[in-house]
């Protein structure tokens, strides 16, 4: 594996480590939709495939893979700690309109099914989650991002609590809330909603209260993953972008703003990738040391480890 090409800052360098995490023989991916790490440095890859989770080592080295039963509905992934100390992964299934925790085996402990709120939802108006958090308390918060534009409050059971958000541009409303996840970096809680196709993240309080926006540096925000006091994210529009503890830029990993202005974009051929470039960023997360990992939304999935060296 080569550690030639380098990107990022003075404050943030990192090599990209090409070839890393390979797929044995029968594993193929679909589209790679989200990434997580555990506390060993294992990588959770989740992906359309039929094999819709595959875990590699720090290194790379194929672990085993599940979740043929998700096959297909791949979006939204999330790695919680819960109350009791052990880990969990969450995610929010887009073909079957599901919320699913499972241990990280796969084990499926809890489903939670679409709102019981004909107000919102019926026949035509579809219900289409796309992530899922957890709040300290245990309570998940489940955004709708392809369907109605809402934001779903649950407590750590899956029982029905509140929703809020709907389609718009002003203070609570949102235009798909692509990404959701809980900040722990100030005094409470808060919430981080991706509102992607506003351009924004939009931040509540955990009972729903809009707060705040921020707005610069972002183009087509898709989620979080939140290390030490930075936030990273992942920018559909070819970049990662890395924010400090007060939501100020510290740098844009490999943009590329060609990328997604090309012809049949995700899509690409084969010869437009270039290792230290992103195409169509959905999914990061960081591991114990501070190397990056990004999962892009192409059909037959990509996955970069990007190595901290500074």
């Amino acid at each position: 594996m080569s550690e030639q090409l380098i990107i990022g800052n003075a404050s943030h360098l990192y090599a990209v480590q090409e070839g890393w995490g390979q797929l044995p023989a029968g594993i193929q991916y679909g589209y790679t939709h989200g990434i997580c790490v555990d506390d060993e440095d294992r990588v959770y890859v989740h992906h359309t495939g039929k094999e819709s989770v595959v875990v590699f080592d720090k290194n790379g080295t194929f672990l085993n893979a599940w979740g043929s039963e998700f096959e297909g509905g791949a979006h939204g992934f999330y790695l919680h700690r819960d109350a009791d100390g052990q880990q969990y992964l969450y995610f929010a299934d887009t073909k079957r309109a599901l919320v699913v925790k499972t241990t990280l085996t796969g084990e499926v402990l809890l489903r939670i099914s679409p709102p019981d709120r004909p107000d919102l939802y019926d026949a035509e108006r579809k219900y289409v989650p796309t992530d899922v958090c957890v709040a300290p308390n245990g309570d998940i918060y489940v955004s709708d991002g392809y369907g109605q534009f809402y934001i779903h409050h649950y407590d750590a059971k899956g029982t029905y609590i509140r929703s809020w958000g709907g389609r718009g541009s002003e203070p609570g409303q949102v235009i798909e809330p692509h990404g959701i996840s809980v900040n722990l970096r100030g005094a409470e809680p808060e919430l981080y909603v991706a509102d992607r196709r506003n351009h924004r993240i939009q931040v509540f309080s955990l009972d729903g209260q809009h707060i705040r926006f921020v707005e610069h540096n972002l183009d087509l925000p898709c989620s979080f993953y939140f290390f030490e006091d930075e936030v990273y994210l992942p920018d559909l529009d070819s970049r990662i972008t890395i924010l400090d503890k007060n939501d100020r830029l510290i740098t844009h990993l490999g943009e590329d703003q060609q990328a997604y202005k090309q012809q049949g974009w995700p899509n690409l051929p084969k010869s437009y990738y270039r290792p230290d470039k992103f195409s169509s960023p959905h999914g990061v997360c960081v591991d114990s040391q501070g190397n990056v990992y990004v999962a892009e939304w192409i059909s037959d999935g990509r996955i970069t480890k990007l190595v901290r060296k500074r």
